[in-house]
């Protein structure tokens, strides 16, 4: 049973303990968002196994390589709620961040990105809310990857919840940039950082290239224009 006062929960920063890690995981209104979260996670991680096993049907491979998830850390909630000039409250987290839920779909080619992201908002339990294109438009660092927001309903005993997940799909060679990318966030104090920048974008371009032509090339196996 969902708490009918859930949304109501107002913290201040100040009253935080030194490690808000340990006081959420102690508040029943913080376990049950967080049940919520894993529940959303559950239904859209289910939808894309059974698009993928349908893709999969015949002499084609799974589209899908493999999926990721988690949801987004105690500490980490509250630091981007006073980013983003926030109350500390459960109401705040649903309806002012996207991204508390989130998954990662690695896919073989970048078609398959494009045809997962259809697929999945077609159906008419999801709700899109955002789409950032990185691929077609990557970042100024050379980060490439295809980002959604969307909400899908949650049914518990006595009600439904709209929950919003942020999907990021991209290809294997985008994922394992961005994970070499990721380590040189944390480890700016190497004295040679802003070589490994310019090292990575042009990985990152090498990268986008090779993902274009092995693109090419099933597609001329498959008889494709």
């Amino acid at each position: 049973m969902v708490n009918k006062d859930f949304d109501k929960l107002v913290l201040n920063r100040a009253s935080l303990p030194a490690d808000p890690e340990k006081f959420f995981e102690g508040m029943g209104h913080f376990r049950e968002l967080m049940m919520m979260y894993n529940s959303a996670i559950r239904e859209v991680t289910t939808k894309l196994t059974i698009l993928n096993d349908e893709l999969s049907l015949g002499n084609r491979k799974n589209p899908i390589q493999f999926i990721k998830s988690r949801v987004k850390k105690p500490l980490s909630i509250v630091n981007k709620l006073e980013k983003l000039e926030k109350e500390i409250s459960v109401d705040s987290i649903m309806n002012c961040l996207n991204d508390v839920a989130g998954i990662r779909v690695i896919c073989s080619f970048i078609d398959d990105v494009y045809k997962i992201s259809d697929m999945l908002t077609k159906q008419d339990d999801i709700r899109l809310i955002k789409i950032k294109d990185y691929i077609k438009n990557p970042k100024a660092n050379g980060y490439r990857s295809y980002h959604m927001i969307i909400e899908i309903p949650v049914f518990f005993s006595d009600s439904k919840r709209w929950i919003r997940v942020e999907i990021q799909i991209r290809t294997v060679a985008m994922d394992f940039w961005a994970s070499l990318e990721h380590e040189l966030k944390y480890k700016k104090d190497l004295e040679d950082s802003k070589d490994i920048e310019d090292e990575l974008k042009k990985c990152a371009k090498v990268i986008a290239e090779t993902d274009y032509k092995m693109l090419s090339i099933r597609n001329q196996i498959e008889g494709k224009k």
